[in-house]
């Protein structure tokens, strides 16, 4: 984690006064010392200041009225819709491209079954106290008398720079009052590329049945952003080891182990999907590509079996796993449109590709695959190839050598036959004038056997020969065309 250079030498008020030159911040001053108001501007945008990270939100906690406050600044800088939240004491609006915050400072306190706390006024320490973590407590003063000044009660600079996520309170307390606290405590340790401190980890463990309480979309927003990281299996890793991911997602958590049999052992699933989640991460931010990458063998599980012949087998697991998407994606509040469709079909698929490596690369073999992939084919491939890992070296190597022979085919048959996505040239409509048939069965057959014979190579994707071979098949079904 590179760190802009002030974050190691003593820090003077000019140093982060120089950062904060967004004119929400000039206008905030301004008005904080018209008015008499205490504000601050607090969390991840000042956390991403010393991470020299760009930030697009900004949140002003106000002593006092936070309201009063947003109109007033909203009313400088001429934001005309301005969102006011008065049962929660906040107020929204977007200005240009930052989405600025106002809350007014507050303490609160929580039920065991609700993560919505009681609220009540406090003071700046009070609403610091609250926050999830120390580097998201860090807060720096708009007051004209001491503007840019550092206010780090809980150390949360030294976190910065050791890179642990650690809480303010007692961790217990803090993910037992709200515990999606946990999830964004690896969330963030993702992004970041952070630790979670010991104590906090352990808390996480013994709290992770509170995350009952959390709403799906919620923990599914958080699992998200774990999935959409740079190194998403660090974040796996940590919802594993914890037990949160098994509060949600079982399905994932049965993956895991090696089991031996006279001396034979299957390799860990859990851990390949993961390292097949980071390689496909490393050429792809469509997080629909990553949900594949993370359910191509979920229903390993399911399929697994011992013989003394073959050892262990997962046959047939790519179609029990495409059958299983809509049943996880359902559960988990994703969506269930051509997302998910697109997810069943590179799960069914993933093992075609690797199969055309072990064999003959035939253009039939090219040609179906093609097809069946259609506009998803480049995706599929890529998934193919994050899915190639083996502790031997030269193993992989010989795979990718082999997998980029069947890419180039791949390219060789599309640019000579066209059968991504094709259509028999001879349509329906075609084959009901020839023969003067209304809507039947027999239609059907014929297309079916004109689409065959080009996936075979029996004929080229053309119309001409394609309306012949269609008078072949129709003399072998007694039809004969309509006189003219």
């Amino acid at each position: 984690m590179q760190f802009i250079d002030y974050i190691c030498t003593p820090m003077s008020k000019m140093n982060l006064a120089e950062k904060l030159t967004h004119p929400v911040f000039k206008v905030a001053k301004s008005i904080a010392s018209d008015h008499d108001f205490q504000a601050y501007v607090i969390g991840g945008y000042v956390r991403d200041i010393f991470l020299g990270r760009p930030s697009k939100d900004i949140d002003i906690v106000v002593v006092g009225d936070g309201l009063e406050f947003a109109r007033l600044v909203a009313t400088k800088l001429k934001v005309q819709k301005v969102s006011y939240f008065k049962t929660f004491g906040t107020a929204h609006f977007r200005y240009k491209d930052i989405d600025v915050e106002f809350v007014g400072a507050r303490k609160e306190s929580y039920s065991e079954n609700s993560r919505k706390p009681a609220v009540e006024n406090g003071t700046i320490e009070d609403d610091q106290l609250r926050r999830d973590f120390t580097i998201n407590a860090l807060a720096l003063s708009l007051m004209k008398d001491n503007f840019g000044d550092l206010i780090d009660p809980f150390d949360g600079l030294g976190d910065l720079e050791k890179g642990i996520m650690r809480t303010p309170l007692d961790p217990d307390k803090t993910y037992s009052d709200d515990p999606l606290r946990m999830m964004r405590a690896i969330r963030f340790a993702t992004q970041l590329g952070f630790s979670i401190e010991k104590r906090s980890l352990e808390a996480i463990l013994r709290n992770a049945e509170r995350l009952k309480i959390i709403s799906q979309e919620r923990i599914t927003d958080e699992l998200n952003k774990i999935i959409l990281s740079k190194k998403p299996s660090k974040g796996l890793d940590y919802l594993f080891k914890t037990k949160l991911l098994e509060q949600f997602f079982p399905e994932m958590c049965r993956l895991y182990g090696v089991e031996t049999i006279d001396g034979k052992s299957h390799k860990d699933n859990f851990y390949h999907t993961i390292e097949v989640l980071d390689n496909i991460s490393e050429n792809t931010d469509n997080l629909y590509l990553r949900w594949a990458a993370i359910l191509h063998d979920i229903a390993k599980p399911n399929t697994k079996r011992f013989s003394p012949q073959h050892g262990w087998t997962f046959h047939n697991h790519e179609e029990v796993g495409a059958k299983m998407v809509y049943r996880i994606f359902k559960k988990l509040r994703l969506p269930l449109d051509a997302k998910m469709k697109y997810v069943e079909k590179l799960v069914r698929l993933h093992l075609r590709p690797i199969a055309l490596v072990k064999g003959d690369v035939t253009d039939a073999a090219i040609r179906r695959l093609l097809f069946e992939a259609g506009e998803d084919i480049d995706d599929l491939m890529t998934l193919c190839s994050a899915d190639i890992t083996s502790k031997n070296e030269m193993k992989v190597k010989r795979f990718r050598n082999n997998f980029e022979l069947v890419k180039q085919k791949l390219r060789e048959v599309e640019e000579k036959d066209h059968v991504r996505n094709f259509q028999p040239p001879v349509s329906g409509a075609v084959i009901m004038e020839v023969f003067d048939l209304k809507p039947c069965n027999e239609i059907g057959i014929i297309k079916s056997r004109i689409k065959e014979a080009i996936l075979e190579g029996e004929i080229p994707n053309e119309y001409e020969a394609a309306y012949g071979y269609m008078l072949k098949v129709a003399e072998t079904l007694g039809m004969k065309p309509k006189k003219m």
